[in-house]
């Protein structure tokens, strides 16, 4: 085998580690943000319309949240992208911003089967 193969094949087993990697992390993010609607939830006050509110300052100084997450304002801007949660601004710092409010969106309920026949009929 020259030389020229060997690297070859070690140059697709970095590329193939690279993208791996990216999985992995895409499912970490995924797996935070799933921890931090719970927290929030345990943490929170359930809203008339489903939703949760609890403040960033409760957030970053719960004990088991700073246990959990290694980066809380990463986690949350993650799930402000994915449009789980939202609160004003985009990076929150402890101290400054201790009173902004993080709302966890409601989780949408499933259809129920009398409304779907309502609009069949209509």
């Amino acid at each position: 085998m020259g030389q020229g193969c060997r690297s070859q094949k070690r140059n697709h087993r970095r590329i193939d580690f690279f993208f791996r990697r990216e999985e992995r992390e895409t499912m970490n993010v995924e797996e935070e943000v799933e921890r931090l609607k719970e927290e929030i939830q345990r943490l929170g006050k359930i809203q008339p319309d489903g939703s949760y509110k609890v403040t960033f300052g409760v957030l970053f100084n719960d004990d088991r949240c700073a246990n959990i997450f290694e980066a809380l304002v990463g986690t949350l801007r993650a799930a402000k992208k994915r449009k789980a949660v939202t609160y004003d601004g985009e990076l929150l710092l402890q101290g400054v911003h201790d009173n902004v409010e993080i709302i966890l969106k409601p989780s949408p309920q499933p259809a129920s089967r009398t409304s779907a026949d309502s609009v069949v009929k209509n």
